[in-house]
């Protein structure tokens, strides 16, 4: 019972990914939720004993509270939740249509309100525990044609605020990281196929780089660990400077 129990959403794939790998590496036990059960299986066979993986879909959301409790049974606890898993679209705003923007609401907005409930139940017995939200630079300032996603990004926000004040005072503190532009296959592939979007992000990041999921993971793991007992409710940018660029 003395490690340290983790839940990383979409955990076996880019930022996720990185999460997983640098949660074990300090020697957290990690349980991956994701959907593609190919990537979860090769991400558990590489990360080795200290992670493991449950394919499932946090847009049912009637299933999540049996899916805590499932991890509950095996594990004891759950200490340390990373909502990291969502989606994204990309279209003008006049062609999203109401279920678009509905869809990507509910799997990046209720989806995490969702899970979190579950966990913070669990989280209240023992009166500790620490989770930390991805947010986006989209809820930082203005993207063009990610109408939904900025939405649910600064719901994000907003709920990691509202979620400290309220549980902090129980022992659970509740952080929120906002990347950057991070090198991933699905930003890359978003960049590339958007030369002046690509060098509007270079142009107005200092640092001149885009970062590595690895420094999303490390902030990740600053945020959950002893280093950062008096922080909570915060929303990190790791961002190179973007979003206070010129």
């Amino acid at each position: 019972m003395s490690r340290q129990i983790a839940i990383v959403t979409g955990g076996a794939a880019g930022l996720g990914f990185a999460i997983t790998k640098k949660l074990v590496a300090e020697g957290v036990q990690v349980v991956m939720i994701g959907r593609n059960e190919d990537k979860l299986k090769a991400a558990a066979e590489e990360f080795g004993e200290l992670s493991s993986y449950r394919k499932f879909d946090l847009r049912n959301l009637k299933d999540i509270p049996a899916l805590i409790e499932d991890i509950i049974v095996e594990f004891g606890k759950i200490d340390i939740l990373v909502n990291n898993a969502g989606i994204n679209m990309k279209k003008p705003f006049v062609e999203v249509t109401d279920e678009d923007f509905a869809s990507v609401i509910h799997s990046n907005l209720s989806a995490v309100f969702a899970i979190s409930r579950e966990v913070v139940k669990k989280m209240i017995e023992v009166q500790t525990g620490c989770i930390v939200n991805i947010s986006s630079m989209a809820a930082q300032y203005g993207i063009p044609k990610v109408i939904a996603y900025s939405a649910a990004k600064t719901g994000i926000e907003g709920i990691t605020r509202a979620m400290a004040t309220e549980l902090s005072p129980l022992g659970i503190r509740i952080n929120c990281i906002a990347p950057g532009f991070i090198k991933t296959a699905m930003s890359a592939k978003a960049l590339d196929a958007d030369p002046e979007r690509k060098h509007k992000v270079f142009s107005r990041t200092p640092m001149g780089k885009m970062g590595d999921p690895e420094d999303v993971a490390e902030a990740v793991y600053f945020l959950c660990s002893d280093g950062a007992k008096y922080i909570t409710g915060v929303v990190m940018p790791v961002d190179g400077g973007n979003a206070i660029g010129f």
